[in-house]
């Protein structure tokens, strides 16, 4: 059994193999896979969480992904959530890779919106704007550019000193990226909004978002947190990625739902339905798109069978 590095991930998953191999396990559905377990373990003065996220194709492969939260680890200068993946033979047994958790999980995330932006964005779309300065959101241009020509990138976020060094990052990746402090100001010039935080209060105000523009909601991933206000939802074509997912996590469409602004039936889809066809995605060139996300551990697997297979297709362990 081998051991994956963050950095292997980073260079066995890239982007248009990964969104290709996302949009086809989702396309295929199957079995519907249990909403992840969350746990408390902690200690009066130091909450903790372990959180476990299975997911399986019969005779082919199965994977969990276990990740702890301990918040109080910022006060030891070492991060809170901590993740590993272990992939397993779906017809021995057998464990064939565990893999950072972390890079897995980065990566598939922005896939994933990536994949739901190929049919929810305008097709011309060029300018993205990142909310947040996490390492998800350090992620989600390189994966949008992959099926939009993305050129334009802004960074807002909370900290300033932070958004600039992002806006830095994404310039040595060839993008045209500068921090904005205006968020309003910045909303008006996004064609993409990706917005990847741990906010309980909405940073995306609807009413400040112009026709055309496709929201991103990547970070909100508990009842009680949320990136959008109602009007953002409202105004919108919701898509999720999975709807077991979505109705028992996402902040963004419970609390909507909570105070009878919203209601579930006006979700437009999910990724199964995209993927296969049997839903629509963007109709025309000025609704406003929403796809909002929480994880699925099909994604995990699907991330992990293809970085495993790249790398054991390939004599020597070169990179894929």
């Amino acid at each position: 059994m081998r051991y994956y590095t963050a950095a292997e991930v980073e260079v066995g998953l890239d982007y248009v193999r990964l969104i290709d191999a996302l949009a086809e396990s989702f396309r295929r559905g199957g079995e519907a896979m249990p909403v992840r377990q969350s746990y408390e373990l902690g200690t009066p003065d130091k909450p903790g969480h372990l959180l476990t996220m299975p997911a399986w194709e019969r005779g082919k492969a199965l994977g969990v992904k276990l990740v702890t939260v301990f918040p109080a680890n910022a006060d030891r200068g070492i991060g809170s959530v901590s993740s590993l993946y272990t992939l397993f033979d779906g017809a021995t047994g057998q464990p064939r890779a565990m893999i950072d958790g972390e890079a897995l999980t980065n990566r598939r995330t922005a896939a994933a919106s990536a994949l739901a932006s190929r049919y929810l964005s305008r097709s011309n779309s060029n300018t993205l704007l990142v909310i947040g300065t996490g390492r998800i959101a350090a992620s989600l241009p390189a994966a949008h550019r992959a099926v939009r020509p993305i050129e334009r990138v802004l960074v807002w976020g909370r900290n300033s000193e932070r958004a600039r060094g992002f806006a830095d990052t994404f310039s040595r990746q060839g993008f045209a990226a500068e921090p904005v402090a205006d968020l309003t100001e910045a909303l008006a010039r996004a064609d993409i909004v990706s917005c990847a935080t741990t906010s309980t209060e909405p940073i995306v105000l609807g009413r400040y978002l112009r026709p055309g523009t496709h929201l991103d909601l990547v970070g909100a991933f508990t009842p009680n947190m949320r990136e959008s206000d109602d009007e953002a939802i409202c105004r919108s074509r919701v898509f999720v990625d999975t709807y077991g997912g979505a109705l028992a996590e996402a902040g963004d469409l419970l609390q909507p739902i909570a105070a009878h602004r919203w209601q579930a039936d006006k979700i437009c889809g999910d990724l199964h339905e995209l993927t296969s066809g049997a839903r629509p995605g963007r109709l025309d060139e000025s609704e406003i798109t929403i796809f909002k996300s929480v994880g699925a551990a099909s994604e995990d697997l699907a991330a992990a069978s293809l970085l495993v297979g790249g790398w054991d297709s390939v004599a020597g362990g070169a990179a894929p």
